[in-house]
């Protein structure tokens, strides 16, 4: 029996112990159940490159691919679109691109469940983020490449000294601000990576930001622009400073491994000056102006800043420091920089810039603002960032004798923030130091900060375009003798040999001679490399063929070789402009350097084949608005060739010029161009008259009633009357009376002369529209006729607007009252005053 009670004893216990086991293996499966459900909640499944396309049932927005291009393209038409909005307020992308940013987060549309899971679902975000990161990572190198070192060793003391109180006031405050925050709103954050964050992110001046805004608000020649401009040249590279010693305070807690952090980044920074440098001043050596860069170097250089961005990762200071190290080390000498901007920035700065915008915003939610202490807490950080940036550069503006105007101008302009405080914002998200509330509150304020700053400069600063008033306006004056000074400009090198060889002509043979300040009009446009475009404006007048700094020689290398071979003086200038707005930098240069006659090139070219090509109705408007603007004559010149499609030299000379003449002060005006271009000995003028028969005008077809008032046919008479006189005189010169009865005839008169090389004439004669239909109406009745395809193959036009002081004409820029001393009825002479012992020029 005991036995009995022993076996069922251990039937029992067996029993218990396995339904124990089978108890713990279930306990284990539903852990490993349980496991796996949180995995597959937290940690989606890595997402698959391409589909097999709709048909096979795949949805492309489940692949990494497809799903990225929608959001490329999402991104690329909603910021341009916000851009092109803000247009009118004359804002720069930057703001469009951060607004774009926020609105496509949790702030806005992301706020839909529906939209974030399909567009930006959490699984697409690390490959967004990479692609980003990529572009952020090209981008600092383009900013590094158009930093030039140089340019800020050499930076004046007032604007160091605005830069260095632009920088400690506002980090001052901003480690106060942070005590603020820690105390409400970042009570768990670590101290002094936080402190440096905030000081870093207040101290903040966007530099190609400001750039764009002087530019827009055309401030990049004023003193305003000059200081404001390196003023932020050295504050970015402080911020550059300070933000990598933010990250490597932020990595770790303890001192050691920040100190290492920050030893192994100074001696990266060293080996890229030791060896790096030498590598890329080899390749910059082997790639001579003129000649086509190597692939293998673009690709080497490409790489270089790949493998510096991984080093910089690995020491712990953000990959971009790498890419930015090597922008500044690649020689600014010769063409090799600018050919790296040009294959690089457009697909960087238009497609994966946007991303870096949208991936900050995707980080940005408004709504964690909210109650009475965040909105008050955003009042503050605006109010300290402004208040640093603005009193301190104010305060310093003040002690080196800026005017109040000019120094408020120069705080709120230091005050713009950009895609550098992104860069800050963001790290800082990223290692921990800032949570969701503290980001936001900083996106906005430099959001805010730069939104506010083109209104209130334009309210602030209003820069005086007010010039001394000049008598010699026109080419058609009493003393003869005067200099005369023309305004040259060009867009291209397809301007300058008939632009050239125009002037040539236009010596004469007079004492005083002819100043050329020759103009090249550059289109600022959206591409980062426009900004070191912007260096070439800051000192307006002066020559910008420096082959060290210019990247556009071959422009303006046939002026200099010019001026070296003639007794013309030539002074180039640069226009840096949006074209809209392109006439004011004309007519004010104009102005300021006393200009007789603005040239300007035709808005058309001439093919192989003869026809006429339209460039765009851009430079078109330009022409039309300088016409009405211009404080002096205009002349539009119709290229097709003159002298040839390469400069000449004086002896080669040898052309006709035919000046058509039916009356009025443009044919007057003309007539007088065409008696100076007859004195250089090798060209002939052949002055033609059109007279209509008793009782009639020349005015056939014209839709208006051209009433000449009897002082004009006066004057007209004594010009013709002098004429004649040089003609019988001077065996260049032939005058040629045609008598006309119709519209007709004087087209067939003009078929006849149509294998001149120049034709002269004023825009608007009293005459009828000869051409049938006309899309330059600017021209005139006849220089839109001879501009023509059909018309000729040879001759260049050039059409004359004579100045008229008592046109109803806006001016850009108001002439000053005279001086005190002297009478009322006397202007100001533009001639120059020779010093006949030295030979040098003064302008007056």
């Amino acid at each position: 029996m005991g036995a009995a009670v022993s076996s069922s004893w251990g039937r029992k216990e067996g029993e218990g112990e396995e339904e124990r086991k089978q108890n713990a293996i279930s306990l284990s499966v539903r852990v490993v159940r349980m496991a796996n459900a949180t995995n597959s909640s937290t940690c989606p499944k890595p997402m698959k490159a391409t589909s097999n396309g709709a048909w096979q049932g795949d949805n492309p927005l489940d692949y990494a691919l497809p799903l990225i291009i929608l959001q490329i393209c999402l991104v690329v038409v909603f910021t341009r679109g916000i851009a092109f909005l803000l247009r009118p307020l004359r804002q720069p992308r930057v703001i469009a691109e951060i607004i774009g940013g926020i609105l496509l987060g949790p702030s806005a549309l992301g706020r839909s469940k529906k939209f974030h899971d399909t567009v930006f679902p959490d699984r697409s975000l690390t490959v967004l983020d990479t692609i980003a990161n990529i572009g952020l990572l090209f981008f600092l190198f383009l900013v590094g490449l158009e930093l030039d070192m140089r340019a800020i060793r050499r930076t004046g003391k007032k604007a160091l000294a605005i830069a260095l109180a632009g920088i400690s006031l506002p980090f001052i405050l901003g480690i106060g601000t942070s005590v603020v925050l820690r105390a409400t709103i970042s009570k768990h954050v670590h101290s002094a990576p936080f402190l440096v964050f905030m000081g870093v992110a207040l101290s903040i001046t966007a530099f190609p930001v400001l750039a764009r805004i002087l530019a827009e608000l055309k401030l990049l020649t004023t003193d305003v622009g000059r200081v404001a401009m390196s003023a932020a040249a050295v504050n970015d590279v402080a911020a550059w400073i300070l933000l990598a010693l933010a990250i490597a305070l932020s990595g770790t807690s303890s001192p050691i491994v920040s100190l290492w952090v920050l030893l192994t980044g100074a001696g990266f920074v060293a080996f890229t000056v030791v060896a790096v440098r030498p590598l890329l001043e080899f390749m910059a050596r082997r790639s001579p102006d003129g000649e086509p860069i190597k692939e293998i170097y673009i690709c080497a250089t490409l790489a270089i800043v790949l493998a510096a961005g991984f080093v910089t990762d690995t020491i712990g200071i953000h990959a971009l420091f790498g890419a930015f190290i090597v922008g500044i080390a690649v020689p600014k000498d010769g063409p090799f920089a600018g050919v790296m901007i040009d294959k690089v920035e457009d697909l960087v700065s238009s497609l994966f810039m946007p991303l870096y915008f949208v991936s900050s915003g995707l980080k940005t939610n408004v709504a964690t603002i909210g109650g009475a202490q965040s909105w008050a807490l955003l009042l503050l950080v605006i109010v300290t960032a402004c208040l640093g940036k603005i009193a301190g550069t104010v305060l310093v503006s003040l002690a080196f004798g800026v005017k109040v105007r000019e120094a408020f101008a120069l705080g709120f302009l230091m005050n713009t923030k950009g895609l550098v405080e992104l860069i800050v914002l963001n790290i800082g998200k990223d290692r921990g130091v800032l949570n969701d509330q503290a980001f936001a509150i900083l996106v906005l304020m430099a959001l805010f900060t730069t939104f506010i700053t083109t209104p209130i400069v334009m309210a602030v600063y209003k820069p005086a375009r007010k010039t001394a008033p000049y008598k010699h306006k026109t080419i058609d004056r009493r003393d003869r003798e005067t200099e005369l000074r023309v305004l040259a400009c060009f867009h291209s090198n397809r301007n300058i040999p008939t632009m050239i060889n125009l002037i040539e002509s236009s010596r004469g043979t007079r004492r005083h001679g002819i100043t050329v300040y020759a103009m090249h009009l550059m289109e600022l446009s959206e591409r980062s490399s426009a900004i070191s475009m912007v260096h070439k404006a800051r000192r307006n007048g002066l020559p910008f063929w420096n082959k060290k700094r210019s990247n556009h020689d071959h422009i303006v290398v046939a002026f200099q070789a010019y001026q070296q071979l003639s007794s013309v003086s030539i002074r180039p200038m640069t226009a840096i402009s949006h074209l809209s707005s392109m006439h004011e930098d004309i007519c004010t240069s104009a102005n300021q350097k006393r200009a007789a006659i603005i040239l300007l090139p035709f808005h058309k070219h001439q093919r192989l084949d003869g026809a006429m090509e339209s460039l765009g109705n851009s430079f078109q408007h330009i022409n039309r608005r300088v016409l009405h603007h211009a404080p002096c004559s205009v002349g539009i010149l119709v290229d097709r060739g003159l002298g040839g499609a390469t400069q000449i030299s004086a002896s080669d000379v040898a052309f006709s010029a035919i000046t058509l003449f039916f009356g009025g002060r443009d044919d007057r005006e003309a007539l007088a161009y065409g008696l100076r271009v007859a004195e250089h000995p090798g060209i002939s003028l052949t002055v033609v008259r059109f007279l209509a028969t008793s009782n009639k005008s020349v005015a056939w077809g014209c839709g208006e009633i051209v009433n000449i008032e009897v002082d004009e046919e006066k004057v007209d008479e004594n010009c013709i009357r002098g004429v004649k006189s040089m003609s019988e005189s001077n065996s260049s010169i032939s005058y040629v009376e045609k008598v006309v009865e119709s519209k007709e005839e004087i087209v067939a008169a003009l078929k006849e002369l149509n294998k001149c090389n120049l034709f002269l004439v004023g825009r608007m004669p009293p005459t009828g529209w000869l051409a049938e239909s006309t899309d330059c109406p600017e021209l005139g009745p006849v220089g839109s006729y001879l501009a023509l395809s059909e018309y000729s193959g040879v001759a260049s036009v050039l059409v004359v607007q004579q100045y008229h002081p008592t046109a109803n004409l806006s001016q850009l820029v108001e002439e000053e009252e005279v001086v005190e001393g002297q009478d009322r009825g006397e202007e100001l002479s533009d001639t120059p005053v020779i010093d006949e012992k030295k030979n040098v020029t003064e302008i007056v």
